[in-house]
Protein backbone atom coordinates (compact mmCIF):
# COMPACT_ATOMS: atom_id res chain seq x y z
CA UNK A 1 0.00 0.00 0.00
CA UNK A 2 1.09 3.49 -0.53
CA UNK A 3 2.35 6.19 1.38
CA UNK A 4 0.56 9.19 2.58
CA UNK A 5 1.98 12.04 3.53
CA UNK A 6 0.74 15.22 5.45
CA UNK A 7 2.30 18.68 6.20
CA UNK A 8 0.06 20.27 8.93
CA UNK A 9 0.83 23.87 9.35
CA UNK A 10 -0.41 26.08 12.57
CA UNK A 11 0.58 29.69 11.04
CA UNK A 12 2.19 32.57 13.63
CA UNK A 13 4.05 35.54 12.79
CA UNK A 14 6.67 34.65 15.40
CA UNK A 15 6.57 30.81 15.35
CA UNK A 16 5.14 28.61 12.45
CA UNK A 17 4.71 25.17 13.90
CA UNK A 18 4.91 21.81 11.34
CA UNK A 19 4.36 18.36 11.89
CA UNK A 20 4.75 15.79 9.09
CA UNK A 21 3.27 12.48 9.71
CA UNK A 22 2.86 9.81 6.88
CA UNK A 23 0.15 6.98 7.12
CA UNK A 24 0.70 3.28 5.71
CA UNK A 25 -2.20 1.22 5.61
CA UNK A 26 -4.01 2.09 9.10
CA UNK A 27 -0.61 2.99 11.27
CA UNK A 28 0.33 7.03 11.02
CA UNK A 29 4.04 7.70 11.91
CA UNK A 30 5.59 10.88 13.33
CA UNK A 31 8.33 11.91 10.36
CA UNK A 32 9.14 15.45 11.97
CA UNK A 33 7.72 18.62 13.69
CA UNK A 34 9.20 21.59 14.98
CA UNK A 35 9.24 25.26 14.44
CA UNK A 36 9.78 27.71 11.47
CA UNK A 37 11.13 30.67 14.12
CA UNK A 38 10.86 34.18 12.81
CA UNK A 39 12.36 35.79 15.88
CA UNK A 40 11.24 39.86 16.43
CA UNK A 41 12.53 41.46 13.37
CA UNK A 42 10.40 43.55 11.20
CA UNK A 43 7.21 41.72 10.06
CA UNK A 44 7.90 41.80 6.67
CA UNK A 45 11.44 39.86 7.22
CA UNK A 46 9.13 37.52 9.08
CA UNK A 47 7.16 36.99 6.63
CA UNK A 48 9.73 35.98 4.36
CA UNK A 49 11.22 33.47 6.47
CA UNK A 50 7.84 31.69 7.33
CA UNK A 51 7.66 31.37 3.37
CA UNK A 52 10.99 30.33 2.68
CA UNK A 53 10.84 27.91 5.62
CA UNK A 54 7.77 26.54 4.56
CA UNK A 55 9.21 26.27 0.89
CA UNK A 56 12.30 24.05 2.75
CA UNK A 57 9.89 22.03 4.13
CA UNK A 58 7.51 20.98 1.13
CA UNK A 59 11.07 20.44 -0.96
CA UNK A 60 12.45 18.40 1.83
CA UNK A 61 9.17 16.27 2.74
CA UNK A 62 7.50 16.44 -0.76
CA UNK A 63 3.35 16.15 1.02
CA UNK A 64 0.99 14.53 -0.74
CA UNK A 65 -1.43 16.93 1.10
CA UNK A 66 -0.78 19.78 3.06
CA UNK A 67 -3.35 20.73 6.31
CA UNK A 68 -3.38 24.21 7.48
CA UNK A 69 -5.36 25.91 10.61
CA UNK A 70 -7.67 28.82 9.51
CA UNK A 71 -7.44 32.24 10.61
CA UNK A 72 -9.50 33.38 13.76
CA UNK A 73 -10.75 36.35 15.38
CA UNK A 74 -8.51 35.81 19.04
CA UNK A 75 -7.82 39.11 20.89
CA UNK A 76 -7.85 41.85 18.46
CA UNK A 77 -8.21 42.78 14.62
CA UNK A 78 -4.78 43.58 14.02
CA UNK A 79 -3.40 39.75 15.67
CA UNK A 80 -6.08 38.53 13.44
CA UNK A 81 -4.55 40.28 9.81
CA UNK A 82 -1.24 39.47 11.15
CA UNK A 83 -1.95 36.06 11.53
CA UNK A 84 -3.82 36.25 8.19
CA UNK A 85 -0.33 37.35 6.64
CA UNK A 86 1.78 35.09 8.02
CA UNK A 87 -0.82 32.24 6.52
CA UNK A 88 -0.90 33.59 2.95
CA UNK A 89 2.94 33.44 3.26
CA UNK A 90 3.07 29.63 4.33
CA UNK A 91 0.30 29.15 1.65
CA UNK A 92 2.33 30.74 -0.55
CA UNK A 93 5.23 28.95 -0.39
CA UNK A 94 2.83 25.70 -0.87
CA UNK A 95 1.34 27.20 -4.32
CA UNK A 96 4.73 26.18 -5.97
CA UNK A 97 4.14 22.41 -5.78
CA UNK A 98 0.85 20.37 -6.69
CA UNK A 99 -0.17 19.49 -3.17
CA UNK A 100 -4.17 19.09 -1.88
CA UNK A 101 -4.94 21.74 0.67
CA UNK A 102 -6.77 21.50 3.66
CA UNK A 103 -8.39 23.81 6.28
CA UNK A 104 -9.47 23.90 9.09
CA UNK A 105 -10.69 25.86 12.14
CA UNK A 106 -8.94 25.33 15.09
CA UNK A 107 -11.75 23.59 17.72
CA UNK A 108 -12.32 21.08 14.52
CA UNK A 109 -8.95 20.25 14.97
CA UNK A 110 -8.85 19.64 19.16
CA UNK A 111 -12.48 18.24 18.84
CA UNK A 112 -10.58 15.44 16.37
CA UNK A 113 -7.72 14.99 18.52
CA UNK A 114 -8.39 15.28 22.32
CA UNK A 115 -12.55 14.75 22.06
CA UNK A 116 -12.91 18.78 23.67
CA UNK A 117 -13.04 21.61 20.99
CA UNK A 118 -11.90 23.94 23.41
CA UNK A 119 -9.04 21.38 24.75
CA UNK A 120 -5.89 23.33 26.59
CA UNK A 121 -2.41 23.58 24.49
CA UNK A 122 -1.37 21.16 27.40
CA UNK A 123 -4.31 18.51 26.62
CA UNK A 124 -3.20 18.72 22.78
CA UNK A 125 0.46 18.30 23.71
CA UNK A 126 -0.24 15.17 25.84
CA UNK A 127 -2.45 13.63 22.80
CA UNK A 128 0.04 14.32 20.12
CA UNK A 129 2.53 12.62 22.41
CA UNK A 130 0.32 9.56 23.32
CA UNK A 131 -1.14 9.19 19.82
CA UNK A 132 1.81 8.93 17.87
CA UNK A 133 3.67 7.47 20.54
CA UNK A 134 6.51 10.32 20.62
CA UNK A 135 9.34 9.82 23.23
CA UNK A 136 8.68 13.27 24.50
CA UNK A 137 6.16 16.32 24.58
CA UNK A 138 6.70 18.20 21.58
CA UNK A 139 6.65 22.53 21.63
CA UNK A 140 2.86 23.81 21.76
CA UNK A 141 3.34 25.02 18.20
CA UNK A 142 4.77 21.81 17.11
CA UNK A 143 1.89 19.96 18.72
CA UNK A 144 -0.35 21.84 17.51
CA UNK A 145 0.72 21.39 13.38
CA UNK A 146 0.75 17.81 14.05
CA UNK A 147 -2.61 17.78 15.71
CA UNK A 148 -4.21 19.65 12.45
CA UNK A 149 -2.21 16.74 10.46
CA UNK A 150 -3.64 14.30 12.41
CA UNK A 151 -7.26 16.09 11.88
CA UNK A 152 -6.43 15.77 8.13
CA UNK A 153 -6.18 12.16 8.03
CA UNK A 154 -9.37 11.59 10.47
CA UNK A 155 -11.37 13.57 8.19
CA UNK A 156 -10.04 11.90 4.78
CA UNK A 157 -10.20 8.64 6.39
CA UNK A 158 -13.62 9.43 6.87
CA UNK A 159 -14.66 10.78 3.89
CA UNK A 160 -13.53 7.84 2.28
CA UNK A 161 -15.39 5.08 4.58
CA UNK A 162 -18.60 7.38 3.38
CA UNK A 163 -17.33 7.75 -0.05
CA UNK A 164 -17.25 3.56 -0.15
CA UNK A 165 -20.66 3.85 1.62
CA UNK A 166 -22.48 5.86 -1.23
CA UNK A 167 -21.42 4.01 -3.83
CA UNK A 168 -22.79 1.18 -2.62
CA UNK A 169 -19.80 -0.70 -1.77
CA UNK A 170 -21.30 -1.03 1.67
CA UNK A 171 -21.23 0.12 5.13
CA UNK A 172 -17.37 -0.12 6.45
CA UNK A 173 -17.44 -0.06 9.99
CA UNK A 174 -14.30 0.31 12.29
CA UNK A 175 -13.38 -2.87 14.47
CA UNK A 176 -15.29 -3.37 17.44
CA UNK A 177 -18.46 -1.53 16.02
CA UNK A 178 -21.88 -3.33 16.86
CA UNK A 179 -24.48 -4.44 14.48
CA UNK A 180 -27.45 -5.83 15.52
CA UNK A 181 -26.51 -6.76 19.10
CA UNK A 182 -23.00 -8.68 17.15
CA UNK A 183 -19.62 -7.73 17.74
CA UNK A 184 -17.82 -7.13 14.07
CA UNK A 185 -14.17 -8.51 14.04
Amino acid sequence: MAALRVIGIDPGSRLTGFGVLEQRGGTIHCLDSGCVRCGDGPFIERLGTIFNGVRQLMMEYRPDELAIERVFMHRNADSALKLGQARGAALSAVLLQSVVIAEYAPTEIKQAVVGRGHATKEQVQHMMQALLRLTGRPQSDAADALAVALCHLHHRASAQRLAVAATGGGVVLPPGARIGGRRRR
